[in-house]
């Protein structure tokens, strides 16, 4: 008995060690299998090929380029014939016909004048305000002015001021002064452009330019809007008195020439994003090269902008953004349209191919279509579209040299043999490398631009493999 308790006492002793092996290294043992995973992980990351995902956008090939033009135009500075206080009736920025009233002069800033008004003229005039006042915004508080002034304006015309003399003046109509009240009003003597302001650009033309006109750093505009009393001789308003003018761009030697071949460019205004086509020509000033744009419309919205920041829209073609480094070409059998055939139970599109010993059993092969590209003959052309021939772009796996292919239409038989190549990207939006066709319309160093409607390629936002050298076809990612 002592033998055998002292055996028992020898066994559990060896347990209990075991036990508290285990249990003291436990957390010992899962650092050391996470440490083995992290490792084996780290060898695999290190030794495969690093795989980088392109996400596929629409856009231009690149950027159009922004210049800062200097607007020239045909405008003079029109001064005061006599002082006295200025009442303003032209709106800024404003069209104004030959004979229209421009602004008055009185010896007060009180001024008197009586009219009166029909119901319809009465009409209009409240019909402006509540214009106005829908579209008011307190942050733009100064078109308030303006609208002051074109309704002081409309007001003289409902009085006949503008279009002929007041009550209280017998002058001719044609006159550039009138009287009405205790003003003098004073009248554009041609159609034009209303400004009050200047800035000393106002006789310069293309010829007599000079690099320092330019220089926006030394631009210096007078408004010449006042509330105090004005002299004889001093300037009150700028007329622009016609619609063609032009926007002058300083040109380095490479955009120079790069825009030597154009007559015409596509012009968009970074101001208000509108577009407008100009007449282009390459001009020199002291040695420096210029692009000038004549334009025949749009002035009215710049009138009051020397200085305008453009972008000249030469990259016109858009379509997917691709790098170069993401195509790849592929080799597809090629068989004609006429041949295919439908399944009836799976509606799968694909051809009927006979028995290797030549006998008359056919088989149905599913076809994975690359491309469809219309025949190019003459007779196809005219045909409609319904009933146009097309070459079927098939996976080569699908078929083998020599096979022979038989129409359910006539019976007729075409062997596979034919071999075209397609340009395209592997597109990876389900984990795995898939040969998507792509069209090319334009490229450069680094990208190209494909089209955005081909059949069986890709689409916005697909994500597809950058560097597909380091991809094989139907290769699982992730």
């Amino acid at each position: 008995m002592p033998v055998n308790n002292k055996q028992n006492g020898s066994g559990s002793g060896i347990l209990k060690k075991l036990k508290n092996l285990f249990g003291m290294n436990i957390g010992t043992m899962l650092f050391g299998v996470l440490f083995i995973y992290m490792l084996f992980s780290m060898i695999l990351y290190l030794t495969s090929s690093n795989i980088e995902s392109y996400l596929v956008i629409a856009g231009p090939l690149s950027r159009n380029e922004t210049y800062t033009g200097l607007a020239i135009r045909e405008e003079t500075v029109h001064k005061a014939e006599t002082g006295g206080y200025v009442n303003y009736y032209a709106r800024e920025g404003s069209k104004i016909n030959a004979n229209g009233v421009v602004y008055g002069i009185s010896s007060s800033k009180k001024t008197e004048g009586t009219t009166e008004l029909s119901n319809e003229e009465l009409s209009s005039i409240r019909s402006q305000l509540q214009s106005f006042s829908k579209g008011f915004n307190a942050s733009k508080f100064n078109t308030t002015y303006s609208f002051k002034y074109n309704l002081e304006g409309s007001i003289l015309q409902y009085a006949g001021v503008t279009g002929g003399t007041s009550s209280s003046d017998s002058s001719d109509s044609t006159s550039s002064v009138v009287s009405y009240g205790n003003q003098t009003l004073s009248k554009a003597e041609q159609d034009g452009i209303v400004l009050y302001s200047m800035d000393g650009y106002e006789n310069k033309s293309v010829s007599s330019l000079s690099t320092e006109d330019f220089d926006q750093n030394a631009y210096h505009e007078t408004d010449l809007k006042t509330q105090n009393s004005v002299s004889a001789g001093d300037s009150l308003y700028t007329l622009i008195s016609n619609e063609n003018w032009s926007l002058m761009i300083p040109l380095s030697a490479k955009q120079a020439a790069k825009l030597a071949d154009r007559s015409t460019v596509r012009v968009k205004f970074l101001k208000d994003d509108m577009t407008q086509t100009g007449d282009f020509s390459i001009v020199e000033i002291d040695g420096s090269k210029y692009g000038k744009i004549d334009f025949n419309k749009g002035l009215i919205r710049y009138a009051a902008d020397r200085f305008l920041e453009i972008e000249l829209v030469t990259n016109t073609v858009t379509g997917l953004k691709i790098p170069l480094s993401s195509i790849v070409t592929k080799e597809f059998y090629l068989i004609p349209s006429k041949y295919s055939t439908k399944n009836e139970d799976s509606q799968d599109i694909g051809f009927m191919v006979q028995g290797k010993d030549n006998n008359d059993s056919l088989s149905f092969v599913k076809a994975s279509i690359y491309a469809s590209i219309e025949e190019d003959t003459a007779d196809n052309a005219d045909k409609p579209e319904d009933q146009k021939s097309y070459i079927y772009y098939v996976d080569k796996k699908s078929f083998a040299e020599g096979d022979v292919i038989v129409s359910q239409k006539d019976q007729s038989k075409y062997v596979v043999s034919d071999v075209g190549v397609l340009e395209g990207v592997y597109c990876i939006n389900q984990g795995y490398a898939v040969f998507r066709r792509i069209e090319i319309l334009d490229q450069n160093e680094e990208y190209a631009i494909a089209s955005k409607s081909t059949s069986y390629g890709l689409s916005r936002y697909d994500h597809i493999v950058r560097n597909a050298d380091k991809v094989n076809e139907e290769e699982i990612l992730y």
